[in-house]
Formats: structure tokens, C-alpha cells, sequence
């Protein structure tokens, strides 16, 4: 069974920082794309950034260059590094793996201004 484990979130004042983590179970994760998804109030989930097995990334326009996402194979752990956040960044954060339909529960990030 699949299964994934956000946490990390919380309330942080503008231009603050936060790491999340993502800690999957229930797949061969050294196999799977892991992406970050986040979903604000009244908006679709989009995806934040992503990272290929071999550890290339993408982001979504609205983070590069302030969010940065890593994976630990060992630990079977995708981060998601935030720094300059902004109160636009405020939402449910999920990850995903590439080849699983599954979600976590997601962990709330709030940025006040």
C-alpha cells in the first residue's frame, strides 16, 4: 500500500523559510519521479517542482530560484526546500510519486505579510 507522509509546514512571516518532507512507503522509490504539489484556497493543485530519478529538476515559474527540491533515496524522502516565501505561496503541499495515483494528507504553509 501506498503510502505518503507530508510534514514540515507552518505559519512563517514573509521572507521566511521552511523544509518540507515527504517520507514514501509502499513503492520502489528510487524508481518513481517525486513532485511537490501545492493547492491554495479556491485554486486548482498545481505542480511546484518536481525531480526526475536521476535527480534533474523542474519548477513552476512562480518558485525558481527560491524553491529547491532534493530527494534521499536511502531514506525514501523527497524534500521541498522554500526560502523568500511570499504570502502568494500560502496552501496545502502534497508530493506525489511519478508512477502512484495515491496523495498524503498534505501539510499547510502559511505566509503572513
Amino acid at each position: 500500500q501506498v503510502q505518503l507522509v507530508e510534514s514540515g509546514g507552518g505559519l512563517v512571516q514573509a521572507g521566511g523559510s521552511l523544509r518540507l518532507s515527504c517520507a514514501a512507503s509502499g513503492i520502489i522509490f528510487s524508481l518513481n519521479g517525486m513532485g511537490w504539489y501545492r493547492q491554495a484556497p479556491g485554486k486548482q493543485r498545481e505542480l511546484v517542482a518536481f525531480i526526475t530519478t536521476t535527480g534533474s529538476t523542474t519548477y513552476a515559474d512562480s518558485v525558481k530560484g527560491r524553491f529547491t527540491i532534493s530527494r534521499d533515496n536511502g531514506k525514501n524522502t523527497v524534500y521541498l526546500q522554500m526560502n523568500s516565501l511570499k504570502p502568494e505561496d500560502t496552501a496545502v503541499y502534497y508530493c506525489k510519486a511519478q508512477l502512484a495515483n495515491n496523495w498524503g494528507q498534505g501539510t499547510q504553509v502559511t505566509v503572513s505579510s
